[in-house]
């Protein structure tokens, strides 16, 4: 009687509920709003639900009791990887993606929660094998996150550095004054101070207290940047330029071959091919876009600095057969870019030495490094 009585008592709700083998969770993230899109398993996707960023990171903590396995995912963005970590640290599986537009048959219509769900869509497919199904972002750790973040922080500079000495020279123009580009540093304006109206100076003089900050801040900037790359480099990489490689790259082994790497620069043409015909295009630019500027600029220091390069010399005898028109010279460039990235590649994870392939190497000639070297501010950047 006590063996049937206790098959008859009633089970919790803990005990009756088995455990969902995974669950799946597209979020599509604003500052004070999250859109959820959550699949248990193979089901059918549930409606969008709506949650403040509290109210999520609590909603996710009970499905990761409900099930064995939580995977979920966003959008990379202007949100960074707060998000990211912090469903880590409850043992959900997070990753961040590519940004996309998700209105893949032109319907015009954009929503969060069509987002959402297309996000748990994807994810879903994703999990099943279909790699295509979305691009995985690879996250930085918290260390190189705030290194690159440094490193990003002197071209906002140079940037803001660029805007307002414009400012000045169009007011100049405005006012019939031809204004050099650098009229805010101290040997210009002085000389303006002795051609110009009181007035014009008054005008000028409050973004030229901005700029002079600026001008001081930039350079610190740029010697704590080249310090990083204090190092033997290929002749007419600069410091500047190889710590911005270093910052952007951050992880030379985390590139299983050379297609990986071109594809990361976006310096890979474009393709149009179907049937028998084939038609490459310009470059589809589908990478890093500072990676992509740095090694353009460096194209075309290497056909000056290093004419021994194996690229430079096999593209400088193709050019040799034909006339050198603009376009030919910038597809060769574009080229020589895109096979240094992976030379530069080879070169940092040990594959191969800078003179395999013909470059020369030399510590180089910024300040910076040169004071780095001579212990002169160490200390200060190390």
């Amino acid at each position: 009687m006590k063996n049937q009585s206790r098959q008859n008592t009633p089970m919790s709700r803990e005990q009756t509920e088995a455990k969902a083998e995974v669950i799946k969770l597209g979020i599509d993230i604003h500052q004070r709003q999250y859109v959820v899109v959550q699949q248990v398993e193979g089901e059918a996707p549930k409606a969008p639900q709506k949650f403040t960023p509290e109210a999520f990171l609590r909603q996710a903590a009970k499905l990761k009791q409900r099930a064995n396995r939580v995977v979920s995912c966003y959008e990379a963005g202007c949100f960074g990887y707060v998000l990211h970590r912090q469903l880590e640290s409850m043992g959900i599986e997070n990753h961040v993606v590519r940004p996309r537009n998700w209105d893949e048959y032109g319907s015009k219509v954009k929503t969060d929660g069509r987002d959402a769900r297309e996000l748990c869509s994807c994810l879903d497919r994703w999990l099943a094998g279909n790699e295509h199904a979305l691009s995985i972002v690879r996250v930085p750790s918290e260390k190189q996150e705030r290194s690159r973040s440094l490193s990003r922080q002197r071209d906002i500079l140079l940037k803001e550095q660029k805007r307002l000495q414009n400012v000045g020279v169009s007011s100049g123009r405005y006012y019939g004054y031809d204004l050099p580009a650098n009229w805010w540093k101290p040997c210009p304006f002085r000389r303006l101070e002795e051609q110009l109206p009181e007035w014009f100076l008054d005008l000028l003089k409050p973004f030229r207290d901005i700029l002079l900050v600026i001008g001081s801040q930039l350079k610190v900037a740029t010697a704590r940047e080249e310090c990083k790359a204090n190092r033997k480099l290929p002749v007419g990489l600069g410091a500047l330029t190889a710590s911005v490689l270093d910052e952007e790259f951050r992880d030379y082994t985390r590139f299983n071959n050379r297609r990986e790497v071109a594809s990361f620069t976006g310096l890979c043409p474009s393709e149009q091919s179907s049937g028998g015909t084939r038609r490459q295009g310009s470059i589809n630019k589908h990478g890093n876009p500072r990676i992509r500027s740095k090694l353009v600029e460096f194209g075309w220091r290497l056909l000056q600095f290093q004419k021994d390069y194996k690229p430079v010399k096999k593209w400088q005898q193709k050019l040799a057969e034909k006339p050198k028109g603009k376009a030919s010279k910038k597809k060769m460039i574009v080229a020589i870019a895109r096979e240094f990235a992976v030379d530069w590649w080879r070169i940092n994870t040990g594959q191969i030495q800078p003179e395999d392939v013909g470059l020369r190497v030399d510590y180089p000639t910024a300040y910076a490094t040169r004071a780095v070297r001579e212990g002169r501010i160490a200390k200060q950047y190390s």
